[in-house]
């Protein structure tokens, strides 16, 4: 099949080029608007009883969840000024009711948790206009301008506004991200392939991938929400991932042209070995991607959308666009080098393949020490903290986070700190047994051990809210289990309860997670296994991937324990550590991790396998291997820290933690795990690692996926005449390295 498409590609490389650009300035023009379409945050739950609770609660009281905080402070004035009123009543007087449905204020209620403890401050909560995040955040920018009073400072913070403040933020550091990558990714590429036309290539596919991946997400906007997170993803996944291929497609090309062969034959060739392995790599990435679909949350759900995008665009692109751009290249791919190029045929006997040598005369010592070090560096999971996502991922400098840490240090807190219980009662709130029903309710919950005083904050139809104080912080393993003490307790008769606020919104994210995780585990494992033994014809090679992968992501996570909820390297980094980790990111970064750690997995045991299959012996097979995609897996890795590392100095919280975290996973697989440790399992395993029974060796044999150095029959089909690109010089030659 893929020698098919080679020679295909080879004969119609101008019109696949012709549709490649096509496809590219229409994916630009539709896919650019794609911001405007995205929502913010998708971090709860869908469907939860917090979720229910806060949806019951908009629609039913006029005092409902603040969508907007906004403090008004005077340096020389207190709140008891005229002044000081008449600005701030001024401002809320001129909002326009087409943006804002409510305003609450220190004036109107005498609500003295509204004022600082100095009271030179005070803070009025808003509500906006809209059915959904989107439309809220639309609302809000129609009076962003407006809210700032005479002779006051103002901060705009709350849901909304730092929601905004966050997608905002987002698209500036996405932007600086690209804008360091680029250039820096093109450096090392021109390093590695020691020209400039070569080089340009890879990129080129990344920006291929990236443009279509941002379509594809706008559509996926039309039918469902997608969190302003998943740009995040696609644009330096889209990059990483194209790069690699582009890498391996690239880098076979070359070989097969230092061979002799050229035209159609070299790229059937490439696609029939590099391509086919690029194909698994890509499925297999894919699959482990889609595995965050499991999960009921936006922020998870788009990136499984836009993660899946971006890894079968790359594939797509490396398979078709960049195989005709090779071919109508031909030997001017080595156009505008920087020096004389090499024999990129790797030397039987290079530094790859002494070191693996070196690593299997000591297996049992190597194994140890490697596995040794990613259980230390693992061990600070065990003390993992979950958290929700807040104003604190924001900068310093954004006005969301002031208005957080004003709220925490200049404010009562105790009065707005509620776990709210919203009721949804049989009859209407205004009958006299309803009333007597939700007045012992209130009573009973104000009588649970850890809670304070229990009123009734709302009461609209058959929808009433009991609003319960406590002292602690809201998201902690106390407040939890004073949650689910509240929902111990009998219900009103006849009654629905649901229960909101900030603990009740955390406690559903860790549930949630909890009951979908098994079934992404068994799917990624079982998914993963049978690719891998497509892959290697092995059924032993698939669970040892699977168990170092494992060994991976633990000491990874136990790296981002230590630097993120610790604070080590926080002033390094440019964030103050929250204490715990946002839960859903964990879960992401094991399915990423996951896929991109099998990436390797695939490009290093396909050739180690095709070696053993030719030689019989498995050191050989497992120091040839090493050798001959040492260098690129080892150069791959580090272009994909590069997009990888500039994502870490955004100032966005959630994207420095998710750069880090796969800069931290990408080093330690490329080096402890691929070139340490696997050489040191599968010189244990011997002939067992390849190891199948005859049925299973059989599939294998007929469906397996590999990529073969030895002769490959290629046969043209009748009729066909071979089109060279007009190249007649002789293949590249130079000295072995």
């Amino acid at each position: 099949m893929f020698e098919r498409l080679g020679y295909f590609i080879h004969r119609r490389r101008l019109i696949v080029l012709a549709v490649t650009a096509v496809l590219a300035v229409l994916s630009g023009i539709y896919g650019l608007g794609v911001f405007g379409d995205m929502v913010p945050n998708g971090f709860e739950a869908r469907g939860s009883d917090s979720r229910t609770a806060a949806v019951l609660a908009d629609k039913s009281f006029a005092q409902r969840s603040p969508d907007a905080v906004i403090i008004y402070r005077s340096a020389d004035r207190t709140v008891d000024d005229p002044a000081f009123r008449k600005s701030v009543e001024d401002v809320l007087d001129g909002l326009p009711g087409t943006a804002v449905t409510g305003s609450v204020d220190y004036w109107r209620t005498g609500l003295d948790e509204l004022v600082s403890h100095d009271r030179h401050a005070t803070y009025t909560l808003l509500n906006f206009v809209g059915g959904d995040d989107n439309a809220k955040q639309d609302s809000y920018l129609k009076i962003k301008d407006k809210l700032s009073a005479t002779g006051l400072q103002t901060f705009r913070g709350g849901n909304t506004p730092a929601g905004y403040e966050a997608g905002d933020q987002v698209g500036k550091d996405l932007g600086m991200a690209e804008g360091l990558s680029f250039p820096v990714l093109f450096i090392f590429l021109v390093i590695v392939f020691g020209g400039f036309v070569a080089a340009g290539l890879p990129l080129a596919v990344g920006g291929l991938s990236i443009l279509g991946s941002m379509a594809v997400l706008r559509v996926f906007a039309r039918f469902t929400d997608i969190s302003v997170f998943a740009m995040s993803l696609v644009t330096i996944l889209g990059l990483a991932v194209a790069i690699d291929y582009g890498l391996f497609i690239v880098s076979r090309y070359r070989e097969e042209m230092e061979q002799g062969h050229t035209g159609g034959d070299a790229l059937a060739r490439t696609l029939a070995t590099a391509g086919r392995t690029v194909a698994v790599s890509g499925i297999t990435v894919a699959v482990a991607l889609a595995s965050m679909s499991f999960f009921p949350f936006v922020f998870l759900k788009s990136m499984a959308y836009g993660g899946v995008a971006a890894v079968l665009l790359s594939m797509f692109f490396s398979l078709v666009a960049l195989p005709a751009a090779l071919s109508l290249l031909g030997h001017r791919l080595n156009a505008l080098s920087l020096w004389k190029q090499r024999s990129v045929i790797p030397s039987a006997t290079g530094f790859w393949y002494r070191l693996a040598q070196g690593v299997m005369r000591r297996p049992v010592l190597v194994a140890a020490a490697a596995i040794a070090l990613l259980l230390v560096l693992a061990s600070p999971v065990l003390r993992i903290e979950f958290g929700v996502n807040d104003a604190r991922q924001l900068p310093d400098s954004a006005q969301g986070r002031q208005v957080f840490t004003m709220l925490e240090k200049d404010f009562p807190r105790g009065a707005a700190k509620t776990i709210d219980a919203v009721v949804v009662l049989p009859a209407g709130v205004d009958t006299p047994n309803e009333q007597a029903a939700l007045a012992d309710y209130a009573r009973r919950l104000a009588g649970v051990p850890g809670a304070g005083r229990a009123e009734i904050t709302g009461a609209q139809g058959t929808v009433a809210r009991v609003s319960v104080a406590y002292d602690g912080v809201a998201v902690s393993k106390p407040s939890r289990e004073l949650l689910h003490r509240l929902r111990d307790q009998p219900k009103p008769p006849g009654a629905s309860v649901y229960f909101g606020g900030e603990t009740a919104t955390y406690d559903d994210t860790l549930n949630r997670l909890g009951d979908a995780l098994p079934a992404m585990l068994i799917y990624i494992a079982v998914a993963t296994y049978l690719l891998l033994f497509l892959a290697f014809g092995s059924v032993l090679l698939p669970l040892k991937a699977i168990v170092m992968n494992l060994l991976s992501l633990s000491a990874t996570f136990g790296v981002l324990v230590w630097i993120f909820q610790d604070g080590h390297f926080a002033d390094l980094l440019g964030f103050q550590p929250t204490g715990n980790i946002e839960p859903n990111m964990p879960i992401m970064l094991f399915a990423l991790i996951f896929g991109l750690s099998m990436d390797y997995e695939v490009f290093l045991l396909s050739r180690v396998r095709e070696q053993y299959d030719t030689l019989g012996d498995p050191t050989a097979a497992v120091a040839t291997g090493v050798q001959r995609t040492g260098r690129l897996i080892t150069s791959a890795a580090l272009l994909m820290c590069v997009p990888l590392a500039a994502m870490a100095s955004s100032q966005v919280l959630t994207m420095i933690l998710f750069g880090v975290g796969m800069v931290v996973a990408i080093v330690l697989d490329a080096t402890v795990v691929r070139i340490l440790l696997v050489p040191a399992i599968l010189r244990l395993l011997g002939h067992l690692g390849w190891w199948a029974p005859g049925p299973l060796r059989r599939l294998y044999e007929r469906f397996g996926i590999r990529e073969s150095d030895g002769d490959i029959e290629i046969e043209q089909p009748a009729g066909e005449i071979e089109q060279h690109t007009g190249d007649t010089e002789p293949a590249v030659s130079g000295t072995p390295s």
